[in-house]
């Protein structure tokens, strides 16, 4: 029996232990890095038109930072970057280009991690609109103003 009253002891004290430790708080990137265009508007573009802009970045805290990887949620976006590091209150710039395929609206997302566990969620969108196939039919009457004609 006081086996099992120490052994009850022991997990209550283990669990009591346990509770008071709060969870590690995620790393604030907006401490770190001012980014200029969270949610960056294409517009409206040509289907199938490659569209691309550059993403600003600053690092605002007093270390350096480096960019570890820029993950794209899918094949039709192409990131340019380069690691750094980026020393503090360098300017430093993320392209981010899409190759316009998607047919309609489009809302599309880039992940940049950073070094001390740092990431941001950059997203895109915007609507590509289809060409007619064939171009305007000739108009006779501007034909006949051109000059050298009769």
């Amino acid at each position: 029996m006081k086996k099992l009253l120490m052994m009850f002891s022991l997990i209550l004290l283990v669990v009591a232990v346990k509770a008071q430790t709060a969870p590690a708080a995620q790393p604030d990137v907006s401490k770190v890095i001012e980014i200029k265009d969270l949610d960056h508007d294409f517009g409206k573009i040509p289907f199938g038109k490659p569209a691309e802009y550059e993403l600003i970045l600053k690092n605002i805290s007093k270390d350096s930072v480096k960019i570890e990887n820029v993950q794209v949620g899918c094949g039709c976006t192409t990131p340019k970057w380069s690691a750094g590091p980026y020393a503090a209150g360098q300017e430093f710039k993320v392209g981010i280009g899409f190759n316009g395929a998607t047919d309609g609206e489009f809302h599309k997302v880039v992940t940049i991690f950073f070094n001390g566990g740092l990431s941001q969620v950059i997203k895109f969108h915007g609507q590509t609109y289809k060409t007619p196939d064939n171009p305007a039919p000739a108009n006779s009457t501007l034909e006949k103003m051109k000059p050298g004609s009769k």
